[in-house]
């Protein structure tokens, strides 16, 4: 069976499911990606790579509005013309898996006819009960309502041009319009809950020379960029009142200062600057180490030695971090928020907090550092959550398989 997965930055969330299945008999992978956006990705090993060339930028005249759509079909032109080029040396996939949010997706049935074109579908925009409006700090006007609602159409014709599709977790798939959920799945990337583990001995030497042990008072947050999206806000709001109950516990925070949901702050400031701004007379900043962003094993390690774990997300996509963090045994405190309620049980597997009250966050934070035996039982609920129903081998990769085996050609 010949697979194409198709990714602007392959191999993307594919990068489990696509070298899960190269290791199978008679399978032949390949992935497909935008060859600038590659360029720092770590390749996977046996996969030949269809690189297409970085498409050309939208014009300053096109509608604010429309111009997520206009590069989106400037990509899935460019992909259309790249893999043309290769089916006349004989490609012709079975299945081709697309992340279609970009508009890899939308002529793939028309070169590939025979093709399952499966697309994994993160999210469909509300402008309303979701991300958008859910912070009174960054109020929307109508302007923005209207693009955020266009930018519903590369979903739509990306809903129209795959067989199937998938969504990381329920949540995400009732985002969807009604009559669109009855062919999207569930099915979450996975966690390898083998590599990804509790390690009661692990120590993590920091970027500024500090060395810390598990079992020492850490609080710890971890996010891509840091950002309001990912509550970046409320969490360093709570700090300077943990930090003054907790005086010997030291923070780690890790993330880099680009911004990848949400609007961008004023021009030459970062939100870690913006915020570090507003507690700065209250916090004594030697007691909190950023750490950008961190190979993977040592960002594993800030799991490690956390005592507490601290995840917040607007109602938006959830974050592998979070179920990482669980399945290193971390107690998770986390925002009562739609995506992360479907993971988290407060007072079972975690603790949950109101979003907007860094008050309620930095109490269960005191209470957790002062008190970490107490929370055992939880740390090992919350993994042993990740284990039944996020674990890559045995729940989503099955699952997966099984999402091609009904639907291969």
């Amino acid at each position: 069976m010949e697979i194409l997965f198709i990714h602007p930055n392959f191999p993307g969330q594919f990068r489990r499911f696509a070298a899960a299945l190269a290791r199978e008999p008679d399978m032949h992978v390949y992935g497909a990606g935008d060859a600038g956006w590659m360029a720092e990705t770590v390749p996977l090993p046996d996969i030949p790579i269809i690189a297409y060339q970085t498409p050309e930028e939208v014009s300053k005249n096109t509608h604010p509005y429309a111009r997520s759509f206009d590069s989106a079909v400037k990509r899935g032109q460019q992909i259309v013309q790249t893999l043309l080029a290769q089916k006349r040396q004989g490609l012709e996939p079975d299945i081709i898996i697309a992340h279609p949010g970009w508009g890899d997706a939308f002529y793939l049935k028309d070169i590939f006819p025979g093709a399952t074109i499966i697309g994994l579908f993160e999210y469909y925009y509300r402008v309303r009960g979701a991300d958008v409006g859910f912070d009174p700090e960054f109020p929307m006007n109508f302007d923005d309502i209207f693009r955020v609602r266009s930018l519903n159409a590369t979903q739509l014709l990306a809903l129209e041009s795959c067989d199937i599709g998938y969504c990381p977790t329920a949540w995400q798939r009732s985002c969807f319009p009604l009559h669109y959920q009855q062919r999207l799945h569930v099915i979450h990337d996975g966690i390898d809950t083998n590599t990804v583990t509790p390690d009661a001995n692990a120590t993590i030497t920091l970027p500024d020379g500090s060395v810390h042990h598990a079992g020492e008072e850490i609080l710890t947050f971890a996010s891509r960029n840091l950002e309001p999206y990912r509550g970046f806000h409320i969490f360093m709001r709570a700090l300077p009142r943990i930090l003054e109950a907790r005086p010997g516990c030291q923070i780690i925070i890790t993330g880099s200062d680009g911004v990848s949901y949400g609007k961008q702050p004023l021009s030459g400031q970062t939100y870690r600057q913006r915020y570090l701004d507003e507690i700065a007379d209250k916090i004594d900043p030697s007691r909190i180490h950023f750490t950008g962003h961190l190979p993977y094993n040592d960002y594993l390690k800030v799991f490690q030695v956390s005592r507490a774990h601290i995840y917040l997300t607007y109602p938006f996509i959830l974050s592998w971090s979070m179920l990482e963090a669980m399945s290193a045994g971390c107690l998770l405190i986390a925002s009562a928020t739609a995506s992360v309620q479907e993971v988290i049980t407060d007072g079972k597997n975690g603790l949950l907090f109101p979003f907007h009250e860094p008050t309620a966050l930095a109490n269960h934070a005191i209470d957790a550092l002062n008190e970490p035996d107490r929370y055992l039982d939880m740390r090992k609920a919350a993994r042993q959550t990740i284990i039944s129903n996020y674990d890559f081998a045995t729940i989503c990769y099955p699952a997966f398989t099984q999402l091609l085996n009904q639907h291969n050609p």
